[in-house]
């Protein structure tokens, strides 16, 4: 992967706000987006990635639903939202059937969990995404926070890799 020191030095030229505004389109926790930014400047993109990592480590129940919210239910993107139609690609085409057991099972994880079921979803096929929804719906309440944070933190490295791409 390419080190972006013009992407790097660009971050590092933002001011505070404008850097946490940055980060919060990447993930919409303020308490990961803050520590993220006091984690830089970056030496390069590995530094960068472990802030994410970092961050998410130090993330709480509160901090974990904050970051949550900023994700579309699988299956269903947002519609005009170009990261949430990107990321989930792999529902594009499929055959109603799957959407419908989508749609079902993720009511079931919403009701046991109180939250969406999330998954980086980059590369996954809808089917292949429906399989690991069911595979972790017996998971108890704290597996399943250590498997959405360790979700969250793919999906974050692969969103900042993006945004190191557009400067």
């Amino acid at each position: 992967m390419t080190n972006h020191p013009h992407a790097l030095d660009a971050l590092a030229a933002a001011d505070a706000a404008e850097l946490e505004e940055i980060l919060l389109e990447v993930c919409s926790s303020p308490h990961w987006a803050a520590a993220v930014a006091a984690a830089g400047p970056w030496s390069d993109r590995e530094a960068l990635l472990a802030a994410n990592a970092a961050a998410m480590a130090s993330l709480t129940t509160e901090d974990l639903r904050d970051a949550m919210a900023g994700h579309a239910r699988i299956g269903t993107p947002v519609a005009g939202d170009a990261t949430s139609e990107r990321e989930q690609a792999g529902i594009r085409g499929v055959d109603r059937a799957v959407l419908d057991e989508l749609r079902e099972a993720n009511a079931a994880y919403e009701a046991k969990f109180g939250h969406v079921f999330l998954i980086c979803a980059t590369g996954r096929t809808a089917v292949g995404m429906l399989a690991a929804l069911r595979e972790r719906l017996p998971s108890d309440a704290a597996a399943e926070a250590e498997t959405v944070r360790e979700e969250l933190r793919k999906i974050n490295d692969i969103r900042l890799d993006r945004l190191l791409d557009t400067f």
